[in-house]
């Protein structure tokens, strides 16, 4: 038997699957042998911090749970000889309905319509006001990578006109964007969908929030770390910025109050991918690339530091 180190939770299904094949010693419990660790089960969220990954001599591979990976030192892991893995395409389309759900719950003003009817306002004072239409909106994404496209399929019902900004010019019909803030100054909705870590921090800053301007409404379903949340508050408070949808935040699960409080916001528990039937491809994602690497030293989905590994 081989020994996993578990970081973060798994569910019984992976659990079981896992433990026939390895001797399974979680983080949490802080007593493992680390010498013995060979492989690693993790999440996007918990990654894998410098001094574990240091500290186990033998690693060789890390299977994380989730699509975005920037909790983990891929370059670390590189020079260690160790492949890392992700979850993506199992929820490419669920993580797209989400930002398609933030984006109408924003448009036409769910949760204050919802709040007008429980109340009794309706009753009471007779018809809430307008909402906004979201048909026919230009949509910029910020990240047209497998996420950004099934997001851009998901709206083309809708009459969408989608344009883009990322790292590079792809080969689609959509208009790109090598300026992030000239693209924000032309849509009506900018939905954040590029991968966390450095060369993103906080690349949705005040400059493309004010682009984006009274009129428009900022979607995030990437990582916390892409928007300046304190820039995007004093936005929203000042009505430089007219709505946000979000799904992730800078220090979640703390969210601050005064987002919290504002009425032009609609907040979810980062719950992208979270489907009973996305979470169980995900996670029988994660335990394959660990029994293929166990069995034959080859992974099904690499990440792309790592696909030459």
């Amino acid at each position: 038997m081989a020994d996993l180190l578990q970081i973060g939770g798994i569910t019984d299904t992976m659990r079981e699957r896992l433990e026939a094949k390895f001797t399974i010693h979680k983080l949490s419990d802080g007593d493992y042998p680390a010498e013995a660790i060979t492989h690693i089960a993790t999440n996007g969220h918990d990654g894998v911090a410098p001094d574990v990954m240091a500290a186990l001599p033998n690693l060789r591979a890390i299977s994380c749970y989730g699509v975005g990976y920037d909790a983990i030192d891929v370059n670390a892991a590189k020079d260690k000889g160790v492949v890392v893995t992700h979850t993506p395409n199992v929820l490419n389309a669920e993580v797209a309905t989400t930002a398609v759900l933030l984006m109408l719950a924003c448009y036409r003003e769910l949760l204050r319509d919802d709040a007008w009817v429980r109340s009794g306002n309706w009753e009471v004072n007779g018809n809430a006001p307008l909402t906004r239409s979201a048909d026919n909106q230009t949509v910029g994404i910020l990240g047209l990578g497998r996420i950004g496209q099934a997001i851009a399929d998901k709206l083309a019902p809708f009459g969408t006109k989608i344009v883009y900004h990322s790292r590079s010019k792809k080969d689609v019909a959509y208009k790109y964007y090598g300026d992030l803030t000239e693209m924000a100054r032309d849509v009506d909705c900018l939905i954040c969908i590029t991968p966390g870590g450095p060369s993103t921090q906080r690349i949705v800053n005040r400059e493309v929030i004010d682009a984006l301007g009274p009129q428009g409404t900022l979607i995030n379903v990437s990582r916390g770390s892409v928007v300046d949340e304190a820039a995007m508050i004093k936005a929203l408070q000042d009505g430089r910025l007219g709505w946000a949808g979000l799904d992730v935040f800078e220090a979640e699960p703390k969210v601050p109050e005064a987002l919290r409080q504002l009425p032009n916001v609609v907040l979810l528990p980062h719950v992208g991918s979270a489907t009973v039937e996305t979470r169980a491809a995900m996670g029988a994602l994660t335990v394959d690339n660990l029994l293929q690497h166990l069995r034959d030293g080859t992974v099904i989905s690499p990440v792309p530091e790592c696909a030459g590994m």
